[in-house]
């Protein structure tokens, strides 16, 4: 790490002198930091060349790529808060209904532990299989999907564990600092500090600093929105029970429901949207729960969309049709190399054409719409809610106004808000230090701004860089950002140019296979 002569090596930590070991009023507010300013406050200064913020699967997928190309485990630090990479994701996974048993929304070939994308997921699914039928079901999907079959997809809980295989593989716990990142500065000088928060308790000082010459972010969604006026009833009426979002604990819902009959309104049409339906349904299967649900469309889709031939999208009673949240050319083909010749202004109308609101069209989540539609306890409507009020005996009263003025007035024992993740990055704190303080900028879609090789826009810092990946940097020139490939794909392009100056060791050829082999064997790379 170049630091300006001051670097004592990967790993080494300063302790520097001073008043307390915290952040004080004017050090948050300066937009570069030296050396001194930090000794002054009294915070321990950690060197390491490269840090990684988040924790997550957007880390775990950068940090693959660079213990592969044979960058040393010390060369790297890892901030966030939790021991697993999956942890997050799983957090939000599970309350949208999407325990470790039921299947993800990706394919068999975007392996996040596994940078080859062989053997596949359903390659080991069905060498794990204990029965000849077990055996063949995954490779027999993905030999006929989608024609004869829907689109394989890996169980939740495969990926978990596959992902603590590779994260024991590449050493990720030694390079874990577990703790919350408070800020990220330049230095005068040239690189960043990172300034994070341990678990209280774990060091002498309330903050420590990581100098490095590069970062990378990597904190997932900024966080979960509701919808206006779903958040305007639970400030208003201070309901955090009856009224909740599909990515919050919400289990008690459907406990009520299977203990008595109720009425539940759900909102949003999208793969969450799904997923909530499907569990409602089957607890009435499974369980012989009689909930009665109010699907509530803003906008229905009640046929194919799009004007061009080849790019038009299956639709119907109210949902886009699409396996994956994008079509896979944007993952590496024709739609990805066209987003990357657009100007910043035509990004986001191509990213919404292509992705948009959509849903998986699998048969078994048809089939359940169907039949509740028939037999009466699946119901659609279409319009704009006037009002959310308090009903009686603990219910909620949703007030509906359709295109022709009509008012509907629903009354329920719930209200689910499955319409996404779709907080802006100023709800995320360290996301809106990064723009006031550190140079970062919004692409055309309110996300960070970022290069095509990830480099967040304006937050240079000579001969450091700053890159990101992951959901914030939707809208700049990659459109699948969120996804596992997605997150895979930004490792690569960020690896790519760390090789270009010097950083990493290209993955060539001959280091590829070796390093295939040895994650066959599951030996350390």
């Amino acid at each position: 790490m170049t630091n300006g002569g001051t670097d004592p090596g990967p790993g080494a930590t300063r302790r520097l002198g001073g008043a307390g070991g915290d952040l004080t009023p004017q050090l948050v507010a300066q937009e570069w930091l030296d050396d001194t300013m930090l000794e002054a406050a009294g915070i321990p200064v950690h060197d390491v060349p490269l840090v990684t913020v988040g924790g997550g699967l957007g880390s775990f997928a950068l940090v693959d790529y660079l213990r592969v190309a044979g960058v040393p485990a010390d060369r790297i630090a890892v901030l966030g808060i939790n021991q697993k990479p999956w942890q997050t994701y799983a957090y939000l996974a599970r309350n949208s209904q999407i325990p470790e048993h039921e299947r993800l929304r990706s394919d068999s070939g975007s392996v996040m532990d596994n940078i080859w994308g062989f053997p596949s997921y359903a390659v080991r699914e069905a060498f794990a299989a204990g029965s000849l039928r077990g055996f063949a079901a995954p490779l027999w999907t993905v030999l006929t999907e989608p024609i004869l079959t829907d689109y394989y997809t890996p169980q939740a809980g495969q990926v978990y564990a596959s992902v603590d295989r590779e994260a024991a593989r590449i050493g990720w716990s030694g390079m874990l600092h577990e703790g919350q990142v408070r800020m990220v500065r330049r230095r005068q000088g040239g690189g960043y500090f990172t300034i994070l928060t341990p678990p209280a308790g774990t060091t002498p000082t309330k903050r420590v600093a990581f100098r490095s010459t590069y970062v990378h972010v990597a904190v997932g969604y900024p966080g979960v929105k509701f919808l206006d006026d779903l958040q305007e009833y639970r400030e208003r009426h201070q309901d955090f029970s009856r009224v909740v979002n599909a990515y919050e604990p919400h289990d008690h819902v459907y406990e009520e429901l299977r203990a008595r009959p109720g009425t539940v309104v759900v909102r949003g049409s999208g793969i969450v949207a799904s997923r909530i339906l499907q569990r409602l349904i089957d607890d009435r299967d499974r369980h012989g729960a009689q909930t009665t649900i109010w699907h509530l469309f803003r906008t229905y889709v009640a046929g194919p969309q799009g004007d061009s031939v080849f790019g038009r999208r299956p639709g119907k009673d109210g949902f886009a049709y699409q396996a994956f949240n994008f079509p896979k050319a944007a993952w590496g083909g024709q739609l990805r190399n066209t987003l990357l010749k657009l100007a910043p202004e035509d990004r986001p109308g191509f990213i919404r054409t292509t992705g948009g609101t959509n849903t998986a069209p699998r048969r078994s989540w048809r089939e359940q719409l169907d039949r509740g539609r028939r037999e009466g306890f699946y119901r659609t409507h279409v319009g704009s809610v006037g009002s959310v009020e308090p009903g009686p005996d603990g219910t909620t009263v949703t007030r509906i106004e359709s295109k022709d003025g009509a008012i509907l007035q629903v009354e329920a024992n719930f209200i689910i808000d499955a319409t996404g993740l779709e907080a802006g990055v100023r709800e995320h704190r360290l996301l809106a230090d990064l723009l006031d303080h550190t140079g970062a900028r919004v692409n055309p879609l309110g996300r960070l701004d970022a290069s095509p090789e990830f480099v967040l826009t304006g937050t240079e810092s000579p001969p450091g860089k700053m890159y990101a990946s992951g959901s914030i940097t939707l809208g700049s020139y990659y459109s699948p950002v969120d996804s596992f490939l997605g997150l895979q794909y930004a490792g690569l392009q960020i690896a790519d140019d760390l090789a270009r100056i010097g950083f990493a060791p290209r993955i060539g050829p001959f280091r590829s296979v070796r390093q295939w082999w040895k994650w066959m064997r599951n030996a350390p790379p």
